[in-house]
């Protein structure tokens, strides 16, 4: 049976990254992305055993996400991808673990920010010349931040930390 559940809880760090992934390459998350997160949830819920208290700790969790999220997109800072992802992973993350996750999704973006600013300076211009598009489109100054990466770190950092992970791993 534990097997199952950790199979189950596999799949938020796997999608988690597919949204990373996908954001990076092309700057967009598919919904099916945040919708695949959302419906895993409660099964990985039911699955792990975890309280209805702590389900409904959980939602309210991904609900203030979300809220979060579309306020951030309102400001123009993210992306709706971006928003969607967030709120997805807040779900999961749940109480405790979403005042880490803000943190760690806080500091992923500005290293990300850094990253980006460092590969759009031009001293870094000749070693992608020959870079994947993504790689070079990601140095065009003045593109976007492909903030899922920021979002995807943060909560796989805060992860070990939430309800259903630690009903598995104590």
């Amino acid at each position: 049976m534990q097997a199952l559940q950790i199979l189950l809880l596999m799949i938020f760090p796997a999608l988690a990254i597919v949204g990373a992934l996908k954001d990076l390459t092309s700057y967009t998350i598919p919904n099916w992305v945040s919708l695949a997160l959302i419906g895993a949830f409660p099964v990985a819920a039911l699955a792990v055993g975890a309280p209805l208290a702590q389900v409904g700790l959980c939602l309210a969790v991904g609900l203030m996400g979300l809220v979060m999220g579309m306020g951030m997109f309102a400001a123009g800072w993210i992306g709706g991808g971006d928003g969607k992802l967030f709120a997805a992973c807040a779900l999961w993350v749940g109480w405790p673990a979403a005042l880490p996750f803000m943190l760690y999704t806080g500091l992923a973006g500005g290293a990300l920010t850094f990253a980006i600013l460092a590969l759009r300076s031009g001293y870094l211009a000749p070693a992608v010349a020959g870079a994947p598009a993504w790689l070079r489109k990601l140095g065009t100054t003045g593109g976007d931040l492909p903030y899922g990466v920021a979002i995807a770190v943060g909560a796989l950092a805060a992860f070990p930390e939430s309800p259903l992970a630690r009903g598995i791993l104590g």
